[in-house]
């Protein structure tokens, strides 16, 4: 389906079932029951961009990708997923997604109505033991298509403390590392996985450029260790960098008084409409994006009982589970016309989908 009239056809579906317009709560219940969202006009065409997914570089999710719009797709690297793996893919399918590395890349993908592949790090763990050398391999990875890097997942490393340790600031590993990222070219992501004191000295060394937050939540409204505070969310915004929202439940509904609870409660969108809303509040919707952060085909591979993930963090169920009516990138018109129901504008909802996004991959790589 051609990815223009995907939002469309999705509106007009729901209401030959006869769903009436609806508000607040009800809202809520008539997008969970018609899998499509509220209902109402048509949205205008946009650009999508999904701030970060993990997800495998399969054909089912590039099917997903097509079926829900979606044009730039934030791809997490690393772990069992190779860039000669992922270079191989997508020779195959040329067709339907390529790598883009300049936003012209991806304004091109959008015409053509294929994906956008943007590669990514979640920790800089790849280069190696760097410590003492002033050129790391991150050039390599460059060539390679690279072009956002986080420097750690949760527990300290080499280069910076993790959310697991906020108060630990960037190593002088670090701060060459996050010179370096800025001078290929690079964005630097930080918070979320990175702690606070690591993410605030990055945010310094990466002077003027901006720095986002690809994936997390606020701790404001959830006091999760993977969540952001106001704090660094300000600091991100004043770089005019883009912080993204995830739809893990966890980390729209487990605090920190929460450790003692296997499993949390599975919340509904509203709760991830709340995290928009506050942040919205907070920065303004100019710097806000979707970071969704899903998993899809990489089940059995992601442990939350692995000591990167506390108690006071994830539940102990596998695999990792998002809230209800937005678990899939498929459910993505939920979100939208979620946002369209508290008030958001059509202009501010086109710019978090993606226009945000491509502001600052437009800084730091170019046009």
């Amino acid at each position: 389906m051609d990815r223009r009239q995907f939002f469309r056809t999705s509106s007009m579906a729901g209401l030959a079932a006869g769903v009436p317009m609806v508000e607040g709560a009800r809202a809520e219940a008539a997008s969970l029951e018609t899998g499509f969202g509220l209902l109402g006009p048509p949205l205008p065409e946009m650009l999508v961009v999904d701030g970060v997914s993990p997800s495998e570089l399969a054909e089912s999710y590039v099917g997903m990708l097509e079926t829900a719009g979606v044009t730039g797709w934030h791809k997490s690297m690393g772990g069992n997923q190779s860039f000669a793996d992922a270079w191989s893919f997508l020779d195959a399918h040329a067709d339907r997604i390529g790598v883009a590395t300049t936003v012209r890349g991806i304004r091109e993908a959008y015409r053509a109505n294929t994906v956008a592949l943007i590669f990514g790090w979640q920790d800089a763990d790849s280069l190696g033991t760097v410590s003492g050398q002033k050129v790391t391999p991150l050039r390599a990875y460059y060539q390679m298509g690279l072009r956002i890097v986080n420097l750690v997942y949760n527990v300290m490393n080499q280069f910076a403390g993790g959310c697991l340790e906020p108060h630990m600031g960037l190593t002088r590993t670090g701060k060459r590392l996050v010179e370096e990222i800025g001078s290929l070219g690079i964005i630097v992501d930080v918070g979320g996985h990175t702690g606070e004191q690591s993410s605030l000295e990055a945010i310094e060394v990466a002077r003027g450029l901006p720095v986002i937050c690809s994936h997390t939540n606020m701790a404001g409204l959830i006091d999760n260790p993977r969540n952001i505070s106001d704090r660094l969310a300000e600091a991100i915004a004043a770089t005019g960098g883009v912080i993204g929202l995830t739809a893990i439940n966890d980390f729209n509904a487990r605090n920190r008084s929460d450790a003692n609870v296997l499993v949390t409660p599975q919340v509904r969108i509203s709760a991830l409409l709340d995290q928009y809303d506050y942040l919205k509040s907070l920065v303004g919707a100019e710097h806000i994006g979707m970071g969704n952060d899903f998993t899809e085909g990489l089940e059995g591979l992601i442990d939350p009982t692995l000591p990167q993930f506390t108690r006071e963090m994830a539940s102990e169920q596998s695999p990792i589970f998002y809230v209800k009516g937005y678990e899939k990138i498929t459910e993505l018109p939920n979100l939208i016309n979620g946002l369209r129901d508290r008030g958001w504008t059509e202009g501010e909802i086109k710019n978090v989908m993606g226009e945000n996004w491509l502001r600052v991959y437009a800084k730091v790589w170019g046009s």
